[in-house]
C-alpha cells in the first residue's frame, strides 16, 4: 500500500463514482478500479458495496476512509514542511480574488513576489466573498480577498481598502447628469447585481430596505463586464465600487450615492487555526507590507 492507493480511495468515496473520480484525477477508470481492488486485496476487506445502483461504502470502508483522510492530511503537511526547508525555492500559493474589484495593484504585488522567488507558483481563483470564505475554511485556498465583516472565530484578516459604491447608469438616463443621488430615488429602477455569492448583493439589498424599498432585481451575474454591458444596453442600473468605476467605458456613467452612501471594506483573510505553508506565510507578510506602503503613498499624494 502507498499513499496513492489511499488518495484514490478518498476520491472515489467523495464522488461515489469510479468514473468521476478518475476524471477528476486525470487518469483512466480501469487504472483507479485496479488500484482500489489492489487495496481491498491487501486489506482483506471490501471497501465499496457494488451491487446497488449507487456506489456506497461498506462499514469497513467508512472506517478506512476516516483513517485515510488523517494519513493524507499528515502526508500533505509533511510535503509542506519539506518545502519550508528549500528556502522558498519551490511552493504553491492558492489565493481567492473577487472579480468585482480592480486587482491590478494586487497582481503587481504577486508579480513582485514571483520575481523574488521564481520557483513559487500561484493559483488565482475568482469567486464571491462567501465562496472564498468557504474555500479558505476548507483549506482549498491559503488566503483570499473578501468584503468585511468576516467570521473572526475562523479567520484572521488584514483590511486594506475602504471605498463607496457608485450608481452605474446609461448616459441617457434622467439621473445621469446629477452629481449625487439619494438612494431612495432608485426605488422604481430595475437593478442588475452580482449574485448571492457576493456580499455586495446583501449589502445593497439591505441598504435599499433601510430607506423603505425592496430593489427590483432583474438580473444577477458573477461577471463585472456582463453587468456593465447590461447597463450599457439600458436594461437597468447597478452599483459598483468607486475604483472599478474609473475603468468603465464611455457608454455608461457613474454617479455618487448618498443618504445613505454604501461602502465596502476589503481585507485579506487566512485560516486562524489552519496550517499555512512557509511560502504562503512569507507571501502574506510581503503583501501586507506592500499594501501598507501603497496606502501611505496614496495618503501622501
Amino acid at each position: 500500500m502507498d499513499i496513492k492507493h489511499l488518495q484514490y480511495f478518498i476520491e472515489v468515496a467523495n464522488f461515489n463514482s469510479f468514473s468521476r473520480a478518475a476524471e477528476n484525477l486525470f487518469i483512466t477508470q480501469p487504472t483507479i478500479s485496479k488500484m482500489i481492488k489492489n487495496l481491498e486485496t491487501e486489506l482483506g476487506i471490501e471497501l465499496f458495496e457494488r451491487s446497488r445502483k449507487q456506489l456506497t461504502l461498506t462499514d469497513a470502508g467508512k472506517i478506512i476512509l476516516e483513517q485515510a483522510k488523517l494519513i493524507d492530511t499528515a502526508f500533505k503537511n509533511l510535503e509542506t514542511e519539506l518545502d519550508n526547508l528549500t528556502g522558498l525555492k519551490k511552493g504553491h500559493i492558492r489565493i481567492g480574488l473577487p472579480p468585482i474589484f480592480n486587482a491590478h495593484f494586487f497582481l503587481k504585488i504577486v508579480g513582485k513576489y514571483h520575481e523574488m522567488y521564481p520557483g513559487i507558483t500561484f493559483q488565482l481563483v475568482e469567486d464571491g466573498s462567501k465562496k472564498i470564505e468557504d474555500d479558505v475554511s476548507n483549506n482549498l485556498l491559503d488566503a483570499g480577498v473578501i468584503v468585511l465583516p468576516t467570521k473572526n472565530d475562523l479567520f484572521d484578516h488584514f483590511a486594506f481598502m475602504e471605498e463607496d459604491l457608485k450608481l452605474i447608469i446609461h448616459p441617457s438616463h434622467p439621473l445621469a447628469d446629477r452629481e449625487e443621488i439619494n438612494l431612495v430615488e432608485l426605488k422604481n429602477e430595475s437593478f442588475i447585481l452580482f449574485n448571492k455569492d457576493f456580499v455586495l448583493n446583501d449589502r445593497i439589498v439591505h441598504s435599499c430596505t433601510s430607506v423603505g424599498f425592496t430593489p427590483h432585481i432583474i438580473s444577477e451575474s458573477s461577471q463585472r463586464s456582463f453587468i456593465e454591458e447590461m447597463v450599457e444596453s439600458k436594461l437597468g442600473v447597478s452599483l459598483l465600487p468607486e475604483s472599478v468605476c474609473h475603468n468603465l467605458n464611455k457608454n455608461v456613467k457613474s454617479v455618487k450615492i448618498v443618504n445613505p452612501s454604501i461602502s465596502w471594506n476589503l481585507a485579506i483573510i487566512w485560516g486562524k487555526n489552519q496550517y499555512m505553508s512557509y511560502a504562503a506565510k512569507e507571501w502574506l507578510q510581503f503583501t501586507k507590507e506592500q499594501l501598507l506602503i501603497g496606502n501611505q503613498e496614496e495618503e501622501n499624494s
